[in-house]
Formats: structure tokens, C-alpha cells, sequence
């Protein structure tokens, strides 16, 4: 499953690292020089967590900012020590 967000979109993007040398103008050099360009990527925050989408608990890749934005609706704990003791009634 590819790192993107359920609700916003956000996805892997790709730019450029730009390493230079030299000093700048305002600080008295000649200027910086471009000595190399690579490409990268830049990565969203995507977790995965289980959350309620149309009524039922799936878990869902999100992005930290749409969490942080509300977007979440977390499901309901379950109390697991009332199923035990029902289940010790039945017995």
C-alpha cells in the first residue's frame, strides 16, 4: 500500500539537495557556486491507526496534520473485563 493519506492526499514528493560552495556577497565573498544537484524525496508523517470510516473500525493510513486537524475519529475501547465477567455468569 503506497504512503498516502486517507484524508488529505498528501504523498511522497521529490525536489533537489543543492550543495555549494563559497561565501556570500554579504558577508564579503564572491558568491555562493552550485557544486552539485541530487535528487531526493520528501516523505510525509503518514501513520497507520485503526479508525472509524462509514460506521466501521479499519485501520487507515493519515497523515500527522490530519490528525492534529481533527480528521480522526478513533473507535470506542473495548471494556474487556465486563466481557469476562458476563462470560463468567454464563458458566
Amino acid at each position: 500500500m503506497a504512503r498516502v493519506c486517507h484524508f488529505t492526499g498528501k504523498k511522497t514528493r521529490s525536489g533537489n539537495t543543492v550543495a555549494r560552495r563559497g561565501k556570500a556577497k554579504y558577508l564579503g565573498g564572491v558568491g555562493r557556486k552550485t557544486t552539485g544537484i541530487t535528487k531526493r524525496k520528501f516523505k510525509p508523517n503518514v501513520q497507520r491507526v485503526r479508525a472509524v470510516v462509514d460506521g466501521k473500525v479499519c485501520r487507515i493510513k493519515i497523515s500527522t496534520k490530519a490528525i492534529k486537524m481533527g480528521f480522526l475519529v478513533k473507535p470506542q475501547a473495548r471494556n474487556y473485563a465486563a466481557a469476562d465477567a458476563s462470560a463468567a455468569q454464563v458458566n
